[in-house]
C-alpha cells in the first residue's frame, strides 16, 4: 500500500510534543526504562520532516521488550514489528497529533546508538543539516507515494554522516 511522503517545515513545538510523550511513556513502561530519546528529523532544529515524532525507548534488557510491547499496545499503539532484525521494535500512535512512532530497544543497541550519533552530528553541523534537508526534499518529490523507497534512498547519506562522526572517514 502506497504511503504519502509528507514533509513539513520544522516546528519548534515538536520538542514539547516529545517532552509530553516522554512523560506518558515513562509512566506506561515503568522501571525498565533506561532512557527515552527524541530521534529522527523532528529532533533536529531547522530540518523539514514528516509530522511524526520518532522516539527511541531504551529498556534495561532484551527480556523487557515483550512487557514494554504489551504496555504500548494497551496504550493504543499499533505494533509495526522488528523490520530490520536489529532488536528494535516499532510502534505507531496514530491518534495523537502529531503521530508518535516509538521504538523499543535494549541497552547497547547499535541502531539506537547510530541514530543518536546522526542526530547530534546534524545538530552541530549546519552544512550537513542543509545537505540532508535538500536530499529529503528531493526524495520526497521523487518518491511521493513510496515511503520505503524514500527512507532507503537516504541510507547512504546517513551512513556517511555516522562514519564521519565516528571518525571512520
Amino acid at each position: 500500500m502506497p504511503t504519502l511522503v509528507e514533509l513539513v517545515p520544522y516546528d519548534p513545538n515538536w520538542a514539547k510534543h516529545f517532552s509530553d510523550a516522554e512523560a506518558v511513556l515513562r509512566a506506561t513502561l515503568g522501571s525498565s526504562v533506561v532512557a527515552i530519546d527524541h530521534v529522527g528529523s523532528t529532533a533536529i532544529p531547522g530540518i523539514p520532516a514528516k509530522p511524526i515524532i520518532d522516539i527511541d525507548v531504551t529498556l534495561s534488557s532484551l527480556s523487557a521488550i515483550p512487557r514494554g510491547s504489551a504496555g504500548l499496545v494497551n496504550a493504543g499503539y499499533e505494533p509495526r514489528g522488528n523490520r530490520y532484525d536489529d532488536d528494535v521494535w516499532a510502534f505507531l500512535l496514530k491518534s495523537s497529533a502529531p503521530q508518535l512512532r516509538v521504538y523499543l530497544c535494549p541497552e547497547g543497541n547499535r541502531t539506537h546508538e547510530r541514530r543518536l550519533v546522526f542526530r547530534e552530528y546534524l545538530r552541530h553541523h549546519d552544512d550537513a543539516a542543509k545537505e540532508y534537508s535538500f536530499l529529503k526534499r528531493r526524495l520526497a518529490a521523487q518518491f511521493p507515494y513510496d515511503g520505503d523507497r524514500y527512507t532507503s534512498e537516504k541510507s547512504q547519506f546517513v551512513q556517511g554522516i555516522v562514519e564521519i562522526a565516528l571518525g571512520y572517514v
